[in-house]
C-alpha cells in the first residue's frame, strides 16, 4: 500500500463531498456551545482549509456535549462533527488514525451512526486498506438493534463491494447477499452478479498461474552447464590448481 502524497486520502471526493460551512446550521437549532463549535470546524475544514484547528474543534465539542443530555438534536451533531472530523484527518493525511479516532467517542462499532460507518468503509476502500475497516462493518451488520434502520441494506451491499470482494472474501460476501433479508431482489442480483464476476476472475487467475511453464530436469541439468561453462561463474574464476585462500 502507498504512503506518500500521490494516494493521499484528502480530499474525500466521491465521499458526498466536503461539508458545506452552512449544513449544521441548516439541519440543527443553535441550543449548545457544540453546536457553535461544530459551525465553527466546518468553517475551518471547508472556509479555512486549517484541518488540526477543524479536528482540534471537533475535539473539543464532544467535551462540550459530555454533560448534554441525550436527545436526536444531540446524535446528530456528534454525527456531524465525525463528519468533518474524518475529513480534517483525511486532508492531513492522518487516514489510518480515523477508525479509532471515532471509536474513541462511540467505544463499540455497532454503536457508530450509518453515515460514518460509510466514511470508513469508503476511506479504507479509497486507500486499498479495506481490512482495517473489516471487523467493525462486521459488528454492525450482526448488531440486531442495526438491521431494522433504512440504511442497513446499502452498508451491506458497500461492504460486500468494497470490503469482503477486495479481499477475496467471496463465500462470505455471498452467504450476505443471500442470506439478508435487506437485499431487494434487485439489489441482491446485483450484488450476486458481483461476486460471480470475482470468483469468475479469481478461478482465472489460478488457472493462469498454473499454466505457467515449469522447467523440466532436462532444462534445468543444461541451465547448470551453461552457468559452469560461463567465464562469471564462481568456478572459472579460479586458474587451474589455485584454491582460495583461507578467510582469516
Amino acid at each position: 500500500m502507498k504512503n506518500d502524497a500521490s494516494t493521499s486520502a484528502a480530499p474525500l471526493k466521491g465521499l458526498g463531498g466536503p461539508l458545506r460551512s452552512s449544513e449544521p446550521a441548516r439541519v440543527l437549532p443553535s441550543m449548545s456551545p457544540a453546536v457553535h463549535l461544530l459551525e465553527e470546524a466546518s468553517d475551518l475544514l471547508v472556509v479555512h482549509l486549517d484541518f488540526h484547528a477543524a479536528l482540534e474543534t471537533c475535539e473539543r465539542a464532544w467535551e462540550s456535549l459530555a454533560e448534554e443530555p441525550a436527545n436526536s438534536t444531540v446524535v446528530e451533531v456528534k454525527c456531524s462533527l465525525c463528519v468533518v472530523g474524518i475529513q480534517a484527518l483525511a486532508e492531513m493525511n492522518r487516514w489510518r488514525e480515523v477508525l479509532s479516532w471515532v471509536l474513541q467517542y462511540y467505544q463499540d462499532p455497532e454503536k457508530l451512526p450509518p453515515k460514518v460507518l460509510e466514511l470508513c468503509i469508503l476511506l479504507y476502500s479509497k486507500m486499498q486498506d479495506p481490512g482495517a475497516v473489516l471487523a467493525a462493518v462486521d459488528a454492525w451488520l450482526q448488531d440486531p438493534d442495526n438491521q431494522g434502520l433504512p440504511e442497513y441494506g446499502s452498508l451491506a451491499e458497500l461492504y460486500v463491494l468494497r470490503v469482503l470482494l477486495p479481499l477475496g472474501r467471496l463465500s462470505e460476501a455471498e452467504g450476505l447477499a443471500v442470506g439478508s433479508a435487506a437485499f431487494g431482489e434487485e439489489q441482491r442480483e446485483e450484488v450476486l452478479q458481483a461476486i460471480r464476476t470475482a470468483r469468475q476472475q479469481s478461478t482465472k487467475e489460478h488457472l493462469s498461474s498454473q499454466e505457467q511453464p515449469k522447467p523440466s530436469q532436462e532444462d534445468l541439468a543444461q541451465g547448470s552447464a551453461r552457468e559452469a561453462d560461463s567465464p562469471d561463474s564462481p568456478c572459472n574464476a579460479l586458474s587451474p590448481g589455485q584454491v582460495p585462500s583461507p578467510v582469516s
